[in-house]
């Protein structure tokens, strides 16, 4: 029947997953420099980075990647929230594969499944299990995939045998990411100051985007692609999607963006990846879209934002986005 090892990532694969590696799990190699990151307030408010705590009782990690398409074109929304929430998708089908780990074996297998949500550094595990390198835009980069995947991780009390690491870096001298950042979060190679990303601006900073960068967000209202589009790995292998669990909805302009009510908002976004940013966060950041744009045809929907919003957040950048408009 061959190795269980290979057997494992058979099952991963059938599952849909696009990559499979098994890493030791233990502490992270790239601990020191995550911490360095955080002392120097990169993270910005997203203080749950730095509560990681110890993991005990496992002994491997089977890292996983999804794809979830490069090729679609850009748009409001990041391509990876446009259809159902990833987190779901992934954990179910790690669940499966935890399922039939311990069928293959036949005896409970310890383990629990992480999804970006954990105390654990996926991306260092990713790379550990031969997943690929970290790039200059400080994506995980597979040099037959690209960058366009989620991970997931299963840490697994049970002997494996573990993949070679990734060792090499095949980024070179090109500095695409770092050049095309419309707001220079990539303060060095490999190195990126969250404080000013638009998908860190747009999704987890939860008062007022800096008026400094408002401008760089252009027609970004959830998350953003630039860094990954630029990159030549990228433009080289990166796939059209082909996971109908991740079949994009159809996408509404900023305009209905800003109009959305509570109510409405959960109705429209509810199962999926935007309901993080919360219905003050998507309006916020479609005022500030409409205020870049410069379309005089979303006065109303912005004046009736500036003065009748329930949220003074939203209320705030919708009237800075009709001076922005009025001073161009």
């Amino acid at each position: 029947m061959g190795h269980l090892e290979d057997r494992l990532k058979a099952a991963a694969y059938g599952l849909g997953f696009d990559l499979c590696g098994i890493a030791a799990f233990g502490p992270a190699d790239t601990a020191a420099q995550f911490d360095a990151w955080l002392a120097a307030g990169y993270h910005g408010e997203m203080a749950y980075l730095a509560r990681r705590r110890a993991v005990t009782g496992v002994t491997h990690a089977i890292v996983v990647a999804l794809d979830y398409g490069g090729k679609e074109p850009d748009g409001p929304v990041a391509r990876y929230a446009r259809g159902r929430d990833y987190h779901d998708v992934m954990l179910e089908r790690l669940a499966e594969l935890h399922r039939w780990l311990e069928a293959e074996v036949g005896r409970p297998v310890g383990g629990k499944a992480y999804v970006d949500t954990g105390p654990i550094l996926e991306r260092d595990l990713a790379r550990r299990a031969g997943l690929g390198w970290f790039g200059k835009n400080t994506m995980l980069i597979h040099p037959r995939l690209g960058s366009f995947f989620f991970l997931g991780t299963i840490l697994v009390d049970l002997e494996l045998t573990a993949d070679a690491p990734f060792e090499s870096e095949h980024c070179g001298t090109c500095t695409r990411c770092l050049d095309a950042c419309p707001t220079q979060a990539l303060v060095a190679p490999g190195v990126m100051d969250a404080r000013r990303c638009i998908s860190y601006l747009t999704i987890e900073l939860k008062g007022s985007i800096p008026e400094a960068l408002r401008s760089g967000l252009g027609e970004h209202v959830y998350g953003c692609d630039v860094c990954q589009d630029l990159c030549p790995w990228n433009v080289r292998f990166a796939r059209a999607l082909d996971e109908p669990a991740l079949a994009p909805r159809a996408e509404i302009d900023a305009v209905e963006m800003l109009a959305l009510d509570d109510a409405g908002f959960r109705e429209r976004y509810r199962g999926t990846a935007v309901t993080r940013a919360k219905r003050r966060g998507l309006a916020r950041n479609a005022a500030v879209v409409l205020g870049n744009r410069g379309d005089a045809s979303a006065l109303p929907v912005l004046e009736r934002a500036a003065s009748e919003d329930p949220d003074p957040v939203v209320r705030e950048h919708a009237a800075w986005a009709i001076e922005a408009m009025a001073l161009r």
